[in-house]
Protein backbone atom coordinates (compact mmCIF):
# COMPACT_ATOMS: atom_id res chain seq x y z
CA UNK A 1 0.00 0.00 0.00
CA UNK A 2 1.65 3.23 -1.05
CA UNK A 3 2.38 5.70 1.75
CA UNK A 4 -0.23 8.43 2.17
CA UNK A 5 0.78 11.97 1.36
CA UNK A 6 1.17 14.25 4.33
CA UNK A 7 -1.81 16.57 4.85
CA UNK A 8 -1.22 20.12 3.60
CA UNK A 9 0.06 22.53 6.21
CA UNK A 10 -2.60 24.94 7.48
CA UNK A 11 -2.48 28.43 5.98
CA UNK A 12 -0.83 30.95 8.28
CA UNK A 13 -3.27 33.15 10.17
CA UNK A 14 -3.78 36.59 8.66
CA UNK A 15 -2.30 39.27 10.89
CA UNK A 16 -4.77 41.64 12.46
CA UNK A 17 -4.88 45.07 10.82
CA UNK A 18 -2.69 47.61 12.50
CA UNK A 19 -4.42 50.21 14.63
CA UNK A 20 -4.69 53.67 13.14
CA UNK A 21 -1.91 55.93 14.39
CA UNK A 22 -2.29 59.67 13.71
CA UNK A 23 0.51 61.54 12.02
CA UNK A 24 2.89 63.26 14.48
CA UNK A 25 1.98 66.77 15.47
CA UNK A 26 4.15 69.74 14.69
CA UNK A 27 6.39 70.64 17.59
CA UNK A 28 5.88 73.84 19.50
CA UNK A 29 8.43 75.64 21.66
CA UNK A 30 8.38 74.36 25.24
CA UNK A 31 5.38 72.05 24.82
CA UNK A 32 4.78 68.80 22.97
CA UNK A 33 1.04 67.99 22.93
CA UNK A 34 0.02 64.49 24.01
CA UNK A 35 -1.50 62.03 21.54
CA UNK A 36 -5.23 62.20 20.96
CA UNK A 37 -7.58 60.22 23.15
CA UNK A 38 -7.36 56.64 21.83
CA UNK A 39 -11.07 55.95 21.96
CA UNK A 40 -11.76 58.96 19.78
CA UNK A 41 -8.83 58.66 17.39
CA UNK A 42 -9.78 55.14 16.35
CA UNK A 43 -13.46 56.01 15.86
CA UNK A 44 -14.11 56.73 12.21
CA UNK A 45 -16.76 59.12 11.03
CA UNK A 46 -19.70 57.59 9.22
CA UNK A 47 -18.59 56.10 5.88
CA UNK A 48 -19.78 57.39 2.55
CA UNK A 49 -23.25 56.09 1.85
CA UNK A 50 -23.77 53.91 -1.23
CA UNK A 51 -26.41 55.66 -3.28
CA UNK A 52 -26.59 52.97 -5.98
CA UNK A 53 -29.82 51.01 -6.04
CA UNK A 54 -30.51 47.51 -7.22
CA UNK A 55 -32.89 48.88 -9.83
CA UNK A 56 -30.33 50.97 -11.66
CA UNK A 57 -30.96 49.22 -14.97
CA UNK A 58 -34.71 49.60 -14.71
CA UNK A 59 -34.30 53.24 -13.75
CA UNK A 60 -32.11 53.87 -16.77
CA UNK A 61 -34.73 52.37 -19.06
CA UNK A 62 -37.44 54.49 -17.48
CA UNK A 63 -35.31 57.59 -17.93
CA UNK A 64 -34.91 56.78 -21.61
CA UNK A 65 -38.66 56.37 -22.09
CA UNK A 66 -39.49 59.53 -20.16
CA UNK A 67 -36.59 61.56 -21.50
CA UNK A 68 -38.67 64.14 -23.28
CA UNK A 69 -40.86 64.63 -20.24
CA UNK A 70 -37.87 65.12 -17.98
CA UNK A 71 -36.31 67.64 -20.33
CA UNK A 72 -39.56 69.56 -20.44
CA UNK A 73 -39.77 69.50 -16.66
CA UNK A 74 -36.21 70.76 -16.34
CA UNK A 75 -36.90 73.64 -18.71
CA UNK A 76 -40.02 74.50 -16.75
CA UNK A 77 -37.93 74.59 -13.58
CA UNK A 78 -35.48 76.98 -15.18
CA UNK A 79 -38.30 79.27 -16.29
CA UNK A 80 -39.86 79.22 -12.83
CA UNK A 81 -36.51 80.02 -11.21
CA UNK A 82 -36.01 82.89 -13.61
CA UNK A 83 -39.43 84.24 -12.62
CA UNK A 84 -38.26 84.64 -9.00
CA UNK A 85 -35.76 87.51 -9.19
CA UNK A 86 -35.65 87.85 -5.40
CA UNK A 87 -34.36 84.33 -4.86
CA UNK A 88 -30.56 84.33 -4.30
CA UNK A 89 -28.41 82.10 -6.47
CA UNK A 90 -26.91 79.10 -4.70
CA UNK A 91 -23.21 79.81 -3.97
CA UNK A 92 -20.53 77.67 -5.59
CA UNK A 93 -19.94 74.54 -3.53
CA UNK A 94 -23.13 74.96 -1.50
CA UNK A 95 -24.63 71.60 -2.50
CA UNK A 96 -21.28 69.82 -2.11
CA UNK A 97 -20.85 71.26 1.40
CA UNK A 98 -23.95 69.37 2.56
CA UNK A 99 -22.15 66.07 2.01
CA UNK A 100 -18.78 66.96 3.54
CA UNK A 101 -19.69 65.41 6.88
CA UNK A 102 -19.24 61.95 5.36
CA UNK A 103 -17.42 62.65 2.07
CA UNK A 104 -14.41 64.54 3.45
CA UNK A 105 -11.62 62.99 5.56
CA UNK A 106 -11.52 63.96 9.22
CA UNK A 107 -8.24 65.84 8.78
CA UNK A 108 -9.79 67.95 6.01
CA UNK A 109 -12.52 69.18 8.38
CA UNK A 110 -10.55 69.21 11.64
CA UNK A 111 -6.83 69.57 10.82
CA UNK A 112 -4.43 68.14 13.39
CA UNK A 113 -2.78 71.55 13.61
CA UNK A 114 -4.71 74.73 12.86
CA UNK A 115 -2.77 78.02 12.57
CA UNK A 116 -4.42 81.30 13.50
CA UNK A 117 -2.29 84.26 12.40
CA UNK A 118 -3.44 87.38 14.23
CA UNK A 119 -6.24 85.47 16.01
CA UNK A 120 -5.19 86.32 19.58
CA UNK A 121 -5.39 89.48 21.71
CA UNK A 122 -3.54 92.35 20.08
CA UNK A 123 -3.42 90.43 16.79
CA UNK A 124 -1.11 87.83 18.35
CA UNK A 125 -0.65 84.60 16.44
CA UNK A 126 -2.34 81.42 17.63
CA UNK A 127 -1.79 77.73 16.87
CA UNK A 128 -4.26 75.05 17.93
CA UNK A 129 -3.57 71.30 18.13
CA UNK A 130 -6.35 68.74 17.91
CA UNK A 131 -6.54 66.41 20.92
CA UNK A 132 -10.01 64.83 20.67
CA UNK A 133 -12.28 63.89 17.77
CA UNK A 134 -15.80 62.60 18.38
CA UNK A 135 -17.72 60.31 16.00
CA UNK A 136 -20.45 61.97 13.95
CA UNK A 137 -23.68 62.31 15.91
CA UNK A 138 -27.37 63.01 15.28
CA UNK A 139 -28.69 66.45 16.16
CA UNK A 140 -29.68 66.22 19.83
CA UNK A 141 -29.32 68.08 23.15
CA UNK A 142 -26.24 65.97 23.89
CA UNK A 143 -24.22 67.72 21.18
CA UNK A 144 -26.12 70.97 20.52
CA UNK A 145 -27.23 73.81 22.76
CA UNK A 146 -30.99 73.98 23.21
CA UNK A 147 -31.56 77.22 21.30
CA UNK A 148 -29.42 76.23 18.33
CA UNK A 149 -31.12 72.84 18.11
CA UNK A 150 -34.53 74.55 17.98
CA UNK A 151 -33.25 76.91 15.26
CA UNK A 152 -31.83 74.26 12.92
CA UNK A 153 -34.36 71.44 13.34
CA UNK A 154 -36.99 73.10 11.08
CA UNK A 155 -34.33 73.44 8.37
CA UNK A 156 -33.46 69.75 8.44
CA UNK A 157 -30.53 69.14 10.77
CA UNK A 158 -28.36 66.46 9.15
CA UNK A 159 -25.38 65.65 11.38
CA UNK A 160 -23.01 67.12 13.98
CA UNK A 161 -19.21 66.72 14.03
CA UNK A 162 -17.10 67.86 17.00
CA UNK A 163 -13.46 68.05 18.04
CA UNK A 164 -11.46 69.64 20.84
CA UNK A 165 -8.23 71.60 20.42
CA UNK A 166 -5.65 73.08 22.77
CA UNK A 167 -3.40 76.08 22.29
CA UNK A 168 0.39 75.92 21.94
CA UNK A 169 0.91 76.30 25.70
CA UNK A 170 -1.79 73.76 26.66
CA UNK A 171 -3.33 76.38 28.96
CA UNK A 172 -6.68 76.57 27.14
CA UNK A 173 -9.00 74.10 25.44
CA UNK A 174 -11.71 74.69 22.87
CA UNK A 175 -14.46 72.46 21.48
CA UNK A 176 -15.53 73.18 17.92
CA UNK A 177 -18.62 71.85 16.18
CA UNK A 178 -19.86 71.62 12.59
CA UNK A 179 -23.63 71.36 12.27
CA UNK A 180 -24.68 70.29 8.76
CA UNK A 181 -28.22 71.21 7.66
CA UNK A 182 -30.48 70.85 4.61
CA UNK A 183 -31.24 74.59 4.54
CA UNK A 184 -31.51 76.31 1.18
CA UNK A 185 -29.56 79.49 0.49
CA UNK A 186 -32.41 81.80 1.56
CA UNK A 187 -33.01 80.01 4.87
CA UNK A 188 -29.28 79.86 5.58
CA UNK A 189 -28.88 83.59 5.06
CA UNK A 190 -31.74 84.29 7.46
CA UNK A 191 -30.35 81.86 10.02
CA UNK A 192 -26.94 83.52 10.08
CA UNK A 193 -28.12 87.09 10.73
CA UNK A 194 -26.95 87.91 14.26
CA UNK A 195 -27.15 84.27 15.28
CA UNK A 196 -25.11 84.43 18.50
CA UNK A 197 -27.01 87.48 19.75
CA UNK A 198 -30.39 85.92 18.92
CA UNK A 199 -29.55 82.71 20.79
CA UNK A 200 -28.64 84.58 23.98
CA UNK A 201 -26.90 82.47 26.66
CA UNK A 202 -26.95 79.41 24.42
CA UNK A 203 -23.49 78.01 25.21
CA UNK A 204 -22.41 74.97 23.14
CA UNK A 205 -21.59 71.75 25.05
CA UNK A 206 -17.95 70.96 25.80
CA UNK A 207 -16.22 67.80 24.53
CA UNK A 208 -13.74 66.43 27.06
CA UNK A 209 -11.04 63.86 26.38
CA UNK A 210 -9.72 61.31 28.90
CA UNK A 211 -5.94 61.38 29.34
CA UNK A 212 -5.69 64.74 27.53
CA UNK A 213 -5.47 68.34 28.68
CA UNK A 214 -9.23 68.50 28.04
CA UNK A 215 -9.97 65.78 30.63
CA UNK A 216 -11.60 68.31 32.99
CA UNK A 217 -13.35 70.39 30.34
CA UNK A 218 -17.06 70.25 31.13
CA UNK A 219 -20.10 72.50 31.28
CA UNK A 220 -18.88 74.43 34.35
CA UNK A 221 -15.52 75.11 32.69
CA UNK A 222 -16.98 76.85 29.63
CA UNK A 223 -15.78 80.46 29.52
CA UNK A 224 -16.48 81.97 26.08
CA UNK A 225 -18.18 80.87 22.90
CA UNK A 226 -19.15 81.86 19.37
CA UNK A 227 -21.71 80.56 16.87
CA UNK A 228 -21.71 81.40 13.17
CA UNK A 229 -23.82 80.38 10.16
CA UNK A 230 -22.04 81.56 6.98
CA UNK A 231 -24.42 82.54 4.19
CA UNK A 232 -22.57 80.51 1.55
CA UNK A 233 -22.47 77.16 3.40
CA UNK A 234 -25.33 75.04 4.83
CA UNK A 235 -23.37 74.64 8.06
CA UNK A 236 -23.36 76.20 11.52
CA UNK A 237 -19.92 76.48 13.15
CA UNK A 238 -19.73 76.58 16.95
CA UNK A 239 -16.82 77.01 19.37
CA UNK A 240 -16.62 77.08 23.16
CA UNK A 241 -13.39 77.71 25.06
CA UNK A 242 -12.20 77.25 28.64
CA UNK A 243 -9.15 76.89 30.87
CA UNK A 244 -7.24 73.63 30.69
CA UNK A 245 -6.66 73.53 34.47
CA UNK A 246 -10.33 72.76 35.13
CA UNK A 247 -11.25 76.03 36.85
CA UNK A 248 -14.93 76.92 36.75
CA UNK A 249 -16.40 80.06 35.22
CA UNK A 250 -19.54 81.54 36.75
CA UNK A 251 -20.66 83.68 33.82
CA UNK A 252 -19.56 82.55 30.33
CA UNK A 253 -19.45 85.37 27.79
CA UNK A 254 -19.96 85.37 24.02
CA UNK A 255 -16.76 86.20 22.17
CA UNK A 256 -17.79 89.72 21.16
CA UNK A 257 -18.26 90.68 24.82
CA UNK A 258 -15.20 88.77 26.05
CA UNK A 259 -13.02 90.68 23.57
CA UNK A 260 -14.44 94.14 24.28
CA UNK A 261 -11.99 96.90 25.19
CA UNK A 262 -11.56 97.63 28.87
CA UNK A 263 -12.28 94.09 30.08
CA UNK A 264 -9.93 93.03 32.89
CA UNK A 265 -11.41 89.70 34.03
CA UNK A 266 -9.53 86.40 33.65
CA UNK A 267 -11.52 85.29 30.59
CA UNK A 268 -10.74 88.51 28.72
CA UNK A 269 -7.11 88.65 29.80
CA UNK A 270 -6.48 85.04 28.77
CA UNK A 271 -7.88 85.64 25.29
CA UNK A 272 -10.52 82.89 25.47
CA UNK A 273 -12.95 85.07 23.51
CA UNK A 274 -10.33 85.51 20.79
CA UNK A 275 -9.80 81.74 20.80
CA UNK A 276 -13.49 81.00 20.24
CA UNK A 277 -14.01 83.52 17.47
CA UNK A 278 -10.63 82.94 15.82
CA UNK A 279 -10.99 79.18 15.45
CA UNK A 280 -14.56 79.59 14.18
CA UNK A 281 -13.38 81.88 11.39
CA UNK A 282 -10.55 79.48 10.46
CA UNK A 283 -12.91 76.51 10.21
CA UNK A 284 -15.32 78.50 8.05
CA UNK A 285 -12.53 79.31 5.60
CA UNK A 286 -11.41 75.70 5.55
CA UNK A 287 -14.94 74.47 4.86
CA UNK A 288 -15.37 77.02 2.08
CA UNK A 289 -12.13 75.95 0.43
CA UNK A 290 -13.00 72.25 0.71
CA UNK A 291 -16.52 72.73 -0.68
CA UNK A 292 -15.29 74.86 -3.60
CA UNK A 293 -12.67 72.25 -4.47
CA UNK A 294 -15.35 69.52 -4.40
CA UNK A 295 -17.55 71.56 -6.74
CA UNK A 296 -14.70 72.09 -9.22
CA UNK A 297 -13.83 68.40 -9.14
CA UNK A 298 -17.46 67.48 -9.81
CA UNK A 299 -17.65 69.90 -12.73
CA UNK A 300 -14.46 68.52 -14.25
CA UNK A 301 -15.79 64.94 -14.38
Amino acid sequence: MPPQAAPPAPAPARPAPAAFVPAPYGRTTGYAPPPEALVETTTRLRPVRDRRSAGRTAAAAACAVLGFGLIGGALAGVWLAASEPGKPAEPVGYAEARELWHNAPVDALFPQTLPGPGAGPGAADRTWTRIVVAPDAPCSPAVLAKGLLAAVEPLGCERVLRATYTDATASSVITVGLVFTRADATAQRTLGEGLTARLGQDVPPALSGPSTVAARFGDRQRASWWTSAPADLPVVVTAVSGFADGRTVDAPQPADKATAKGRTDAVAQSGLGHEAKGITERLERLLRTTATAAAKEKKAR
